[in-house]
């Protein structure tokens, strides 16, 4: 497979440092802009060999689910060591310009060191998730929030990685169904029920995180099992 920073035909690209440990980069290709921000570990933390990366829905966006879910997730994961890459698409709702910008994404973290890259999205971006993992070996797990069943067809090529679904049952766009379409697809994998949430799972913020706290370090950590 060509590497995914080759086919996105970058002609130029820049960076600068938001704060000690955000970087915005700007990668510019002739099929638009692709927008990172990087959290990096601070100088006095050790980098871990793993990362997460992460991409929003249909209409791109950065913060992700629950009112800004990556941005802390963010904060804290690179305080331990971990970056965390957000993904602005190029083209959003483009599947396959899409999932190549997350497929980008991972290979970014994988030439600064990362061994294992937990890649996640929010609705469309679920089906990016799914998609790119199947084709990086370098993704060790999945997570989706309010994923689309549309596009993940292809989730059995997991391979049995870790795969954690979130999803409101109160959902006003994709019901709580598309989730468990997925999970079956793949074999396994775990749908958390957020109850009484919407689309945006706006009152799961605490909850997801908590349950992230669970989830990440192994799958960060040990890889696919």
């Amino acid at each position: 497979m060509e590497p995914p920073l080759h086919a996105l035909g970058v002609m130029a690209s820049q960076s600068a440092m938001i704060t000690p440990t955000l970087r915005h980069v700007e990668l510019f290709t002739m099929r638009g802009l692709l927008t990172v921000l990087w959290h990096v570990p601070s100088k006095n933390v050790e980098v871990k060999r793993s990362a997460i990366v992460a991409c929003g829905g249909a209409m791109g966006g950065l913060l992700g689910p629950a009112d800004g879910l990556y941005q802390r997730l963010g904060d804290e994961w690179s305080s331990r060591g971990v970056p965390v890459l957000r993904v602005d698409y190029r083209k959003p709702n483009d599947m396959d310009s899409c999932c190549l910008d997350v497929a980008a994404a991972v290979q970014m973290a994988a030439d600064a060191g990362a061994e294992r890259v937990v890649v996640m999205g929010h609705s469309f971006g679920g089906a990016v998730a799914v998609r790119a993992a199947v084709v990086m070996d370098e993704v060790s797990g999945v997570v989706t929030f309010a994923t689309q069943s549309a596009g993940c067809e292809v989730a059995g090529g997991l391979r049995g990685r870790p795969l954690l679904l979130f999803h409101g049952d109160l959902d006003e766009i994709l019901p709580l169904q598309s989730s468990e379409v997925v999970a079956a697809i793949a074999g396994r994998g775990e749908v958390v029920v957020c109850e009484g949430d919407g689309h945006l799972l706006t009152h799961s913020g605490d909850a997801m995180f908590e349950r992230l706290e669970e989830w990440l370090p192994a799958v960060l950590m040990s890889g696919p099992s």
